[in-house]
């Protein structure tokens, strides 16, 4: 009998996973902080005996080399991947038993597309197909994007994307289980998986991959791809070089005076705590980066790489949740911290910044005369429907082009109101006049407003 962990990496849209039977397991494309993965084994009373990569990954630091040294497991990473320290090479159809005991063994193929030398592994019971684990190849209901490795590549690799996900569904049977790591919000995925769970036969069913010729499906694919995390840039030299080893423990301590210091250095001060209290009060300059949104992602895409980042948090759990999602992302240990609130954040005699929140319903009501509207959703999103006279800059481009915002009042909006708070901190540091919105665009129309569509 098997078994397959899924270990959810929420904050990047990923999943690794842990697969075996009664005494051995294999670790797939494990997050940096190994410790979940660890402990996941512990549970289990297993021994992991092979850790797997699929691919050098673009969105996030992997763990693979750590866990693969503390636990003494075989590391099996693709044959064409290039990297500066010791590994198995893996190539298409090499085997490797798991758990012999359960008659476990898996399987390489090559499925080039999200990268020249990705590879899926095909978990075996007693010889038999049970699962797939697909990495950035065949995801739920689309596939890995194929634009993150060199742009005179990504046509290529969108043909071999149309071919992979062939070869899969060719070999093996339907109730296999397919298992990617991406396309659960991760941008390395060329569109958001629909469902929490496929198998190949629903796959040879919904998945345009698998439902379209060549052509058709490059040419959609390669019209659906957005930009990509600047960060990404950073993540596949860090694997290939080898990634150190984590350290969580707490920051320093930032008193109010540090505080201050490192705003006045440039420092990026970042605020995890809800867009609403952010917006009620909060250190003049520091940026609002809620630590229960896509803490990772979003900090990571837009603060200049290699700045200090000091952390202010409600809690130590917060911070130390904070701390485990920018590890992943390679942003290893924050400058400083402090715990609160700005209450404690602020120097004697200094008060707290604050902005209104509003709805569309709101904005509707305005006398639009003074009034900026700034749209920083994606550009898919706004091309589906946008507020008539709005402006639009993509959140991830908002600190690089505040410039351009005219002149007003702004009233910053998206679609849900989580990147409108990020949006409203940038504006409120620069100091603008903001007001965020904190209402689902649907509303936009319902509340009156000119929503411009086709």
């Amino acid at each position: 009998m098997f078994f397959v962990d899924v270990i959810e990496l929420e904050g990047l849209g990923n999943r690794s996973y842990m697969a075996g039977g009664e005494s051995a397991a294999v670790a797939v494309d494990p997050p940096r902080d190994i410790d979940q993965v660890l402990a996941a084994a512990a549970r289990r009373g297993v021994r992991i005996s092979h850790v797997v990569e699929t691919h050098i990954h673009n969105d996030y630091v992997t763990g693979g080399l750590e866990l693969a040294r503390i636990t003494g497991a075989v590391y099996l990473v693709p044959s064409g991947a290039h990297v500066s320290f010791a590994r198995t090479p893996v190539a298409d159809g090499d085997e490797v038993d798991i758990d012999p005991g359960a008659g476990l063994s898996l399987t390489a193929v090559a499925t080039p597309g999200h990268t020249p030398h990705h590879t899926a592994y095909v978990l075996r019971e007693a010889g038999r197909p049970v699962a797939a684990f697909t990495g950035g190849s065949l995801l739920i209901g689309t596939v890995g994007r194929p634009d993150l490795v060199e742009p005179r590549l990504t046509e290529r690799l969108a043909r071999a994307q149309h071919s992979s996900a062939h070869r899969l569904a060719d070999t093996l049977p339907d109730d296999t289980q397919v298992l990617p790591t991406h396309g659960f919000g991760s941008f390395c995925s060329s569109a958001q998986a629909d469902g929490e769970s496929t198998t190949i036969g629903k796959e040879k069913a919904a998945n345009t991959a698998l439902t379209v010729e060549v052509e058709t499906f490059v040419a959609d694919l390669l019209a659906g791809l957005e930009d990509v995390p600047a960060y990404y840039a950073h993540m596949g030299p860090a694997n290939a070089g080898g990634p150190d080893p984590v350290d969580m423990t707490p920051p320093s301590v930032a008193d109010p005076h540090e505080i201050a210091a490192r705003l006045a250095a440039g420092e990026w001060v970042v605020d995890l705590r809800s867009r609403i209290a952010f917006a009620e009060g909060h250190v003049a300059g520091s940026f609002n980066f809620e630590a229960d949104g896509k803490l990772a992602t979003y900090l990571a895409w837009m603060i200049p790489w290699g700045k200090p980042v000091t952390l202010l948090a409600e809690t130590a759990g917060q911070l130390a949740a904070a701390q485990r999602e920018l590890v992943r992302v390679g942003i290893d240990r924050p400058a400083a911290a402090a715990t609160g609130g700005p209450a404690g954040w602020l120097r004697e005699g200094e008060s707290p910044a604050s902005f209104p929140r509003a709805t569309f319903a709101d904005l509707a009501d305005q006398d639009r005369d003074g009034i900026v509207v700034l749209d920083v959703r994606r550009d898919s999103e706004r091309a589906e429907g946008w507020i008539a006279g709005s402006v639009h800059l993509p959140i991830h481009q908002v600190h690089q082009r505040l410039g351009e915002v005219p002149d007003g009042t702004v009233w910053v909006h998206c679609a849900g109101g989580m990147r409108a708070g990020i949006a409203a901190s940038l504006l409120d540091a620069a100091g603008r006049q903001v007001v965020a919105v904190d209402d689902g665009f649907d509303a936009a129309a319902d509340a009156g407003l000119n929503v411009v569509t086709g």
